[in-house]
């Protein structure tokens, strides 16, 4: 069974730090592309960071370029995402996403997100 566990998350100030992670089984990891989405309260889902297979990091949100990097550790099958000088629009519950290619289609994967909450 594919399973994505997300920790990491909690209630950090403006301007804190904090790391997510995501702990990823039942396939291939390391062929796999890993994306960070975010969903704040009555908001669209949106992209937050993809690494590629092939090692490429790359940020979608202009909001969180300079904040954010996302990187992976394909010997622990992990994949995290390095949250710097948080604002309280970073408030959300942020998911973990696999894209995983098979013989005619692609698959993607989710698990059930961690919620960040940037308040004083």
């Amino acid at each position: 069974q594919v399973q994505l566990v997300e920790s990491g998350g909690g209630l950090v100030q403006p301007g804190g730090s904090l790391r997510l992670s995501c702990a990823a089984s039942g396939f291939t990891f390391s062929s796999a592309d890993m994306r960070w989405y975010r969903q704040a309260p009555g908001k669209e889902r949106e992209l937050v960071a993809v690494s590629t297979s092939s090692g490429g990091y790359i940020n979608n949100l202009d909001s969180v370029k300079g904040r954010c990097t996302i990187s992976r550790d394909n010997a622990k099958s992990t994949v995290y995402l390095q949250m710097n000088s948080l604002k309280p629009e970073d408030t959300a519950v942020y998911y973990c996403n696999a894209l995983v290619r098979g013989p005619v289609f692609d698959r993607n994967y989710w698990g059930q997100g961690t919620q960040v909450i940037v308040s004083s």
